[in-house]
């Protein structure tokens, strides 16, 4: 670690894991875990907590596990678990071990009985409204449950058959036994075990009964040997029971819990429920529609794993909330694009260009590099013919003050090729323009013309070698820069955050290029090939414009 980096306000968490070496505590280990509950797919938020877990284990050369909190079943699923898995693995990271929560069903249920036995929690038959009702406020302290004086005897009898399928769903609940006038809500006999008649994505229909989260979680910490539970900061007023738990049970190992803030993006929610929300009433086409801020719809957008573990680095880890500006982000796309997108170029909008000078039938293999500051990458050939697409707005019939592209009786530049100038212009019935008439200066290919300059280059695809395509052009979801501010977060929606153009051209050399192949369509943006590709139609999705062009509602 370096010395700047030690010395950086935001690695709070590395000072409190430095000084833990420095004291020999944990036997000079850190072991560190990612938890996520697959109810929905990986955001950027948990990025930031993927990359802060896993960076801290290969840096104090530790373990992080990957820990699935698989104790509601309800709004679980196995489609959520290989999508969490494939994130991790395909943002650059691997786990020391692959664990589930429900692993330890059998040794949670044994502690709880243990808690009952030690006359620290009982069976309650209180409503969830009566529950509510007696907790109190931040001002009045609670009141408690006419069950909290049942015998262990009767606890342990009444949890047992709980267990054993005697009772409806919601009839009873275990409750921890702490203080009902505790300052802190969370310590107000807290709920830990529930009756819940739902088949299990892994046990099945073996378990009736479920534990609460605050129970699981630093149980299955203690158990895997965690020693810095690293968690975001609405869990600090949770922080007391964590250590409740594993104190009362005097756990072999008690993990030290450390809060730091969460993900707060410009123009994006993080809710797992609002994403949820809009799959399954279908504002975006699925959980990787490129408009969303999970990793899945990163990656389909073109995203690569290094801009987003270098986003989560220039950001930092820090104990206060802040709003991060969704150019950060895309900064970070755009720099990592540059250095590494190989270039391309395409035509959305074609304006048909006919060279009259140049010979019927011929055409040329002219050499371009693949990235103009990276020649390792080599070179490619691009066809050029007697007929080239341009784009529409590359033309003006009246140009506009310093317009440097062309126009009529005036030369550009096309792209790794000739100089050509326009001569006439071919309108249709309504006046539209169709096709553009021109002639090309043969002594210009790789020079410039004898005794002019030509200031503008245009991009070009030869008409007969270019290849179909769709280019959708994704902008951001939301118009406002925090929706959740709304009253109903779907009113903030962009009703442009998509455009697909048909009819686009691409030239030849991407022919075979796979899903997630990433360019550069040059003087036009960023673009990856997406997975709805065919042999007959390529489909590209625009991953970020070349240059910020967002304008705040």
């Amino acid at each position: 670690m370096s010395t700047n980096e030690a010395q950086s306000p935001a690695n709070f968490i590395r000072h409190i894991i430095d000084n833990d070496l420095k004291n020999h505590k944990n036997n000079g280990n850190v072991v560190t875990r990612f938890p996520p509950e697959p109810n929905g797919y990986l955001h950027i938020g948990h990025a930031k907590s993927i990359c802060l877990n896993f960076g801290i284990a290969a840096e104090y050369n530790g373990a992080c596990n990957l820990r699935f909190d698989d104790t509601n079943p309800e709004k679980e699923s196995d489609e959520y678990v290989q999508a969490i898995m494939r994130d991790v693995e395909w943002l650059g990271f691997q786990w020391h071990e692959l664990r589930h929560a429900s692993d330890y069903f059998e040794q949670l249920y044994d502690y709880a009985v243990q808690l009952i036995k030690d006359g620290k929690a009982y069976v309650d038959s209180s409503t969830p409204e009566q529950i509510r009702a007696y907790r109190g406020t931040l001002t009045e302290p609670g009141k408690a449950s006419p069950d909290r004086s049942r015998s262990i005897e009767e606890n342990l009898d009444l949890f047992t058959r709980m267990r054993a399928g005697e009772f409806a769903d919601g009839h009873y609940v275990l409750r921890a036994k702490i203080d009902m006038a505790s300052p802190n809500i969370n310590m107000r006999d807290p709920t830990i075990y529930r009756i819940r008649r739902v088949h299990h994505q892994r046990t099945g229909d073996k378990w009736c009964i479920y534990p609460m989260y605050d129970y699981t979680h630093c149980l299955s910490d203690a158990i895997e040997g965690i020693t810095h539970s690293i968690c975001t900061l609405e869990f600090e007023d949770h922080r007391p029971l964590y250590d409740w738990v594993l104190d009362e049970l005097e756990t072999p190992c008690h993990p030290q819990q450390i809060e730091f803030a969460r993900l707060q993006l410009e123009y994006t929610i993080v809710s797992k429920r609002k994403l949820n929300q809009l799959v399954t009433e279908k504002h975006v086409n699925g959980w990787d529609d490129p408009r969303m801020p999970t990793i899945a719809g990163l990656r389909r957008a073109g995203v690569t794993p290094a801009a987003i573990r270098d986003f989560c680095e220039r950001i930092g880890v820090t104990k206060k909330d802040a709003w991060i500006e969704m150019a950060v982000l895309e900064n970070c796309i755009r720099e990592d694009l540059n250095e590494n997108a190989l270039r391309a170029m395409a035509v959305l909008q074609p304006l048909r260009v006919v060279i009259g000078n140049y010979p019927d039938g011929q055409t040329e293999a002219l050499e371009v590099s693949n990235h103009p500051q990276r020649p390792e990458l080599g070179k490619r050939q691009t066809p050029f013919s007697k007929v080239i697409l341009i784009e529409q707005d590359d033309f003006a019939e009246n140009p506009p003050p310093k317009y440097k592209r062309l126009i009529q009786g005036g030369e550009v530049r096309l792209r790794g090729s000739y100089v050509i100038r326009c001569d006439e212009v071919v309108k249709d019935a309504e006046g539209r323009i169709i096709e553009l008439r021109c002639s090309y200066d043969p002594d210009t290919l790789g020079k410039n013309p004898e005794g002019r300059k030509v200031k503008g280059v245009i991009h070009w695809v030869s008409e007969a070698h270019s290849l179909t395509a769709e280019v959708r052009l994704y902008n951001r979801l939301f118009r406002l820069p925090n929706p959740d501010n709304e009253d109903n977060f779907l009113t903030a929606i962009n009703p442009d955050s998509l455009e697909i153009l048909n009819g686009c051209r691409v030239e030849a050399s991407l022919a075979e290029a796979a899903p997630e192949s990433r360019y550069q369509f040059e003087r036009t943006g960023y673009f990856c090939v997406d997975k709805d590709s065919t042999d007959s139609k390529m489909v590209f999705n625009r991953t970020v414009t070349l240059r910020e062009n967002w304008v705040k509602d």
